[in-house]
Parts: C-alpha cells; sequence; structure tokens
C-alpha cells in the first residue's frame, strides 16, 4: 500500500504527529503511512479499547515510533501526548450505532467529553493543526442524495448526536482560539486492519470473513440498503491532504470523506463473492441470511465529494470494486495464515 506520496513535502522528518486510536483501524494505516514517508516522530495514543496490538505490533522497533497507552477520557495522558507534537490526527472514538444505543453513556464520554480533552490539550500545546474523524452519521433524517456539507438533519443514534457535538466544538475552538481544525466526515470506510469480529463488526469484514467460513453472511433488510463504500488508502489521502493544505479556505472546513459512489448490499456481495471466488469457487454458492433492519441505520448514503476535490485537491485513488478486490485479499491471505494453510 501506498506507493506514491500524498503530501507533497519531500521530507517529513522535520515534522512530529499524534495519532489518536493509532491501534485502530484507521489510525494505524495512518501510523503506517507516515512512517513510510520519513516522519520525524509518530506517537500513538491508545487504550486498546476497540484498537488492537497487532494493527500496530509491526511499527515497534521503528526508532520514530512511540506508544502510549492511555485514554482520551484522561485529561492530564492528553496534556501529555501533546509535548512537543506539530500536527494531530484525532481518530480515537467509540464507534458503532448500534452501541450507542445500548450504552449512551460511554459514548458520550468518549466521543464528546474525550474529544474535549484532546481539543484542549492540543490548543494549550499550540499544535500547528487538528485534522479529526466526524462521520456521516451527522446527515441523520436527511433524505437528500448526494449529502452535502452543508445540508445536514436531525441525528438519529446518540452515535450520531456526538459527532455532530465534536463539530460544533471545533468550530467554536477555531473562532475563539484561531485553531486549525478541519473535520472529516467518513462514510463506511473499508480496508485492511478492519476488525471482522465482535458485536459491532462493520459490515464487509463480516461479509468477507463468513463468505471465506463458507457461511452465509447477514443482511440486515432485504439488502437494498446503500451506501458510499470507501477503501481506507483514500482515507489515508484525504488525512494526509487535510494536515498539509495551504489553501486559506480549507481551513476550519468539513468535507465529505467518500468514494463518491453508491452501491447496495446485495450489489457489494456481489464484489465480495467475485473476488473472493478466485481464491475459492465455492464461495459462489454461499447464500444469505435476512434480519430485521437496525434501528439509527438509515436507507441510503451518497457523498458529494465536489468540495474535497475543489479544496483538498482530493481524487479517490480506489473506486469500490478495487477496493473490495484489495481488502478481500488482504484478509483471505490473514485467515490463510491463521489457519497455518498455504494458499
Amino acid at each position: 500500500m501506498y506507493d506514491k506520496s500524498f503530501h507533497g513535502i519531500n521530507d517529513l522528518s522535520g515534522y512530529s504527529f499524534l495519532v489518536t486510536g493509532g491501534a485502530g483501524f484507521i489510525g494505524s494505516n495512518l501510523v503506517e503511512y507516515l512512517l513510510k514517508f520519513g516522519a520525524g516522530k509518530v506517537r500513538v495514543l491508545d487504550n486498546f479499547s476497540t484498537g488492537f496490538t497487532a494493527n500496530i505490533e509491526p511499527f515497534f522497533m521503528h526508532r520514530n515510533f512511540e506508544l502510549v497507552r492511555g485514554d482520551i477520557r484522561d485529561r492530564q495522558v492528553c496534556h501529555n501526548v501533546m509535548e512537543g507534537i506539530d500536527y494531530v490526527f484525532h481518530e480515537a472514538a467509540l464507534g458503532s450505532v448500534p452501541r450507542s444505543i445500548e450504552d449512551p453513556f460511554t459514548t458520550n464520554e468518549v466521543n464528546i467529553s474525550g474529544f474535549l480533552n484532546v481539543l484542549i490539550a492540543a490548543r494549550d500545546a499550540g499544535v500547528k493543526r487538528m485534522v479529526y474523524a466526524a462521520s456521516s452519521s451527522t446527515y441523520g433524517d436527511s433524505e437528500a442524495l448526494p449529502k452535502t456539507e452543508d445540508v445536514i438533519g436531525k441525528p438519529l443514534s446518540p452515535y450520531a448526536v456526538t459527532k455532530f457535538v465534536n463539530e460544533l466544538y471545533a468550530d467554536v475552538f477555531s473562532k475563539m482560539f484561531g485553531m486549525e481544525l478541519i473535520g472529516l466526515r467518513y462514510f463506511n470506510v473499508f480496508g485492511p486492519r478492519q476488525a471482522p469480529d465482535g458485536a459491532y463488526a462493520a459490515v464487509i469484514p463480516k461479509f468477507i470473513k463468513s463468505l471465506i467460513r463458507l457461511l452465509p453472511p447477514v443482511i440486515n433488510g432485504d439488502g437494498s440498503v446503500s451506501r458510499d463504500f470507501t477503501y481506507v488508502e483514500n482515507i489515508v489521502q484525504i488525512n494526509i491532504k487535510s494536515i498539509f493544505t495551504e489553501d486559506s479556505l480549507a481551513v476550519n472546513q468539513i468535507f465529505n470523506a467518500a468514494c463518491g459512489q453508491r452501491i447496495t448490499l446485495l450489489e457489494l456481495l456481489g464484489y465480495i463473492k467475485k473476488s473472493l471466488a478466485l481464491h475459492n469457487p465455492e464461495i459462489l454458492d454461499v447464500g444469505l441470511r435476512y434480519l430485521p433492519v437496525r434501528k439509527g441505520d438509515i436507507a441510503h448514503s451518497l457523498a458529494s465529494i465536489e468540495k474535497a476535490e475543489k479544496l483538498l485537491h482530493y481524487r479517490p485513488a480506489f473506486s469500490v470494486a478495487q477496493g473490495i478486490t484489495e481488502a478481500v485479499n488482504w484478509y483471505y491471505a490473514e485467515e490463510c495464515e491463521n489457519r497455518g494453510v498455504r494458499e
């Protein structure tokens, strides 16, 4: 992955970065990119509630990598990890709409109180810029398609409320304290290192793992739900471009971070099956299992990426189909390694 740089700077050795939630799916992909392109320091803060040691273990011996085990709900920890940091990627959060419905208190504590701790610590440390993970869930009950950044609806879950509050806090801090903050509304990101197990696992790794094991994937609803699925390398690109953009019009803005394509769950399964069948043709014959639609889910989602294209010069490098091929190959190789078999 990442065979070319997105930052436009020849040497990152003079810069130090903090990645909160750096042991998570998106965070660890950002860490990989930064180290590959010579970052002077990459510090990760993670409490491993949803992140995994395996995601960052390959970086432990890198001389420019540092791991701090801690929680963004701890104010002192947030201030400590900001020392000597130029740029912050704030990825730490408690994701999942169903989890937020079951436990809104913890979601609020992590996603709002934790976000505020990071924001204040970044302000006090004088960091140059912070890019934070916002969410497409902020669009709520708005039925407009494609989703444009300035038209949102009412939140449909506690999780959506917390991510919207992040945007409000960022806007206030940028105006009151002169901070440079950019929020990226992620749309259904997928790719290597995304956990396939657990009650709150994302749909694509769950589909892939089920099919590899010749088990029927579970679909909530009739499969007509559509999403703007976005390969993780596209997300790394837009994060890096947000950190280093010199366009003043892009700073203190919200951007959709997406592919700009929409497919249904049934179409998605078709892509996955086709890719996996190259490894095992039996997968084509695996059926599906249907369950009721989940509370808080929206029917359709599609992002307009025009604003990011114009101000950040963002260009998705991977289509959904290309991303699925990359993800399937990664998960299949991992499954073979876990089973101790050679493909």
